[in-house]
C-alpha cells in the first residue's frame, strides 16, 4: 500500500503537496553558502537558480510519495520529507529550509513534531531515524529537543570542500514519541 502525504496544518506553517507558486518562491530566495554547508555541499561552486532547476526541486517533491513542501506565511519556504521502509516499519526523516530568514524561529522544530505526530499516529511507524553533519549543531539542538536521541556516529564519512567531516545518527521510537507527545505542537491533517 502506497503512503501519500496529507496536507498537516500546525500553529505556524502547512505541510502540503507543491503549487504552482512555489517554483517562484523557490527561485526568490538566493542559496545560502551556510544552508549549502549545512548540507554538506560545496560552498565554492554555487551556481544560480535557474527556472528550470527550480521546476526540477519541486517536482522531486511532488513524485516522492512522503514529501511536503513547508508553506510559512503563505510561501514555501522549505521542504520536510519521509522514506518509509515498510519491511522494518521505520522512516529515514530529512528536513530543510532555504529561506534564511525563517531560521531561528522555531519552525524546524514544529514541523519535525508534526512529522513525527504523522510518522507514529497515523503511519503506525516504530522508529524515525536521520543523519546529520555534526557541525550542524542548530538542527541537532532541534532534533534533540523533539526527542532524538544520538545513537552514533559516522566518523570521517563525508569528503566536504577537502575535509573529512562526521555524520551524528540519530533517532527516535515509538514509545519515546509517546512519551512527549503531550509536549509537542497540535497539528490537524487535512484532507
Amino acid at each position: 500500500m502506497k503512503n501519500v502525504s496529507p496536507a498537516i496544518n500546525g500553529p505556524n506553517v502547512l505541510l502540503r503537496k507543491p503549487v504552482e507558486s512555489d517554483v517562484i518562491d523557490y527561485l526568490n530566495v538566493e542559496t545560502s553558502r551556510e544552508l549549502i554547508h549545512m548540507y554538506g555541499g560545496n560552498t565554492k561552486k554555487i551556481s544560480p537558480k535557474t527556472i528550470e532547476k527550480a521546476q526540477k526541486f519541486i517536482q522531486k517533491i511532488r513524485e516522492n510519495e512522503l514529501e511536503w513542501c513547508v508553506e510559512y506565511e503563505g510561501r514555501m519556504v522549505g521542504q520536510a520529507r519521509l522514506t518509509v521502509n515498510n519491511s522494518d516499519n521505520r522512516a529515514r526523516y530529512a528536513v530543510g529550509l532555504f529561506d534564511p530568514n525563517v531560521w531561528g524561529k522555531g519552525l524546524g522544530t514544529e514541523i519535525t513534531q508534526m512529522v513525527l505526530q504523522y510518522a507514529f499516529e497515523e503511519l503506525g511507524l516504530h522508529r524515525v531515524d536521520l543523519r546529520v553533519l555534526e557541525y550542524n549543531k542548530r538542527a541537532i539542538k532541534c532534533y534533540e529537543k523533539c526527542g532524538f536521541i544520538q545513537e552514533g556516529f559516522e566518523r570521517e564519512g563525508a569528503l566536504i570542500e577537502g575535509i573529512y567531516e562526521t555524520d551524528v545518527l540519530m533517532g527516535i521510537l515509538d514509545r519515546e514519541y509517546k512519551a512527549l507527545k503531550h509536549s509537542f505542537v497540535e497539528m490537524r491533517l487535512l484532507t
